[in-house]
């Protein structure tokens, strides 16, 4: 497994590399090869390289991606191993997971499951979003191979929304005549110091303004200013909320334009989508000798928020390690066979 995780890891594959991200699928399809002894389809969706492995109708679907953040050359070296512990760019998210549920794949019925790995989960999934709901309305489980925290599983993920505000002032002199001018620096901060009082603890919603930009010179009043919001909760009606406060936004100067683009990307992984399998994967993992594995809910989406609104889902099913988009990003390799041997204990019992 190491051996072919580190010839996955050292094909570097950032997302908006398209001729990387196809390099590494076609990589990952050589592995797949001599492993499984077929090899997988590669799909073309909307331009971009999906590997599909199994049933075109699965009952259970393992989920991946193969992207990762990493520019090539960023991440030195690209592959490090000391002990237990393995380095290199995406092998925590997920490269790692990705080999667990391949090996997974030996001792499964191909007619009955698919493999499934994207190339552009990194940045949103725009390509991919429509070929994961699909597959997952037929499926009767979606188990996604996105990293452990601290070696437990993804019980629940906050959706994910993000929004960019402009104001449109008008300019002027800001020593001659300010009062003539529409102040748009002033315009956003009132509308910063609005968003603030947008979260709600309860349900971890986060409304949080990141990337400003205003002005031109030091002796212009702004006539034009930008704020980017990263919007975050545990609970779809929370962000539905927020999303609707953002639109109704006003400026404080009458003649000012606000103009708002954006919207709900990924929705909240909740529970309800997620106990029935975490209860029977802790279930697994005691038949098969393991210690329990713990549950999380995490600040960050993936694929697997997609695949929620449509069937159960368990995530978090991949590598144990630590550092995700981190230079300490890593694996430990004695979590690899084992964690492999989980999955294809839980993907049979659920299709029992």
């Amino acid at each position: 497994m190491l051996q072919d995780l580190k010839t996955l890891v050292e094909v570097e594959s950032p997302t908006d590399d398209l001729a990387a991200c196809i390099k590494v699928v076609n990589t990952a399809n050589e592995i797949t090869q001599r492993l499984i002894g077929s090899k997988a389809d590669i799909l073309d969706e909307k331009g971009r390289p999906v590997y599909w492995l199994g049933s075109k109708t699965p009952q259970v679907v393992l989920l991946a991606h193969l992207d990762t953040v990493w520019p090539v050359g960023s991440f030195a070296p690209l592959w490090e191993a000391d002990g237990d512990v393995v380095r290199g760019p995406g092998i925590y998210d997920m490269k790692a997971g990705f080999i667990q549920a391949l090996y997974a794949m030996k001792d499964l019925d191909l007619n009955k499951v698919a493999l499934i790995a994207t190339t552009d989960e990194e940045t949103g999934s725009a390509t991919s979003r429509e070929l994961i709901e699909k597959v997952s309305k037929q499926a009767k489980a979606v188990l996604v191979l996105e990293s452990a925290i601290d070696g437990k599983v993804k019980i629940g993920r906050k959706g994910t929304s993000m929004y960019k505000i402009t104001i449109h002032g008008r300019a002027a002199h800001a020593g001659l005549e300010p009062e003539k001018g529409i102040n748009a620096t002033v315009e956003i901060a009132a509308i910063v110091n609005t968003l603030m009082g947008l979260g709600n603890n309860e349900h971890g919603t986060t409304v949080v303004p990141t990337v400003m930009n205003s002005g031109t010179t030091t002796n212009t009043v702004p006539a034009l200013a930008s704020l980017d919001v990263d919007c975050r909760s545990f609970k779809l009606s929370e962000m539905q909320r927020v999303q609707e406060a953002i639109n109704n936004l006003k400026p404080i100067h009458p003649e000012a334009k606000i103009e708002v683009t954006g919207s709900i990307n990924r929705p909240p992984l909740e529970t309800t989508s997620t106990q029935a399998l975490y209860e029977k994967c802790e279930a697994v993992a005691k038949q098969l000798g393991q210690p329990p594995l713990g549950s999380a809910s995490v600040g960050g989406a993936s694929d697997g928020n997609f695949a929620g609104i449509h069937t159960q889902v368990l995530d978090g099913l991949g590598a144990v390690g630590n550092g995700a988009h981190a230079t300490h990003e890593h694996i430990l390799a004695s979590y690899l066979a084992p964690r492999a041997a989980l999955l294809a204990a839980l993907t049979k019992e659920i299709l029992a």
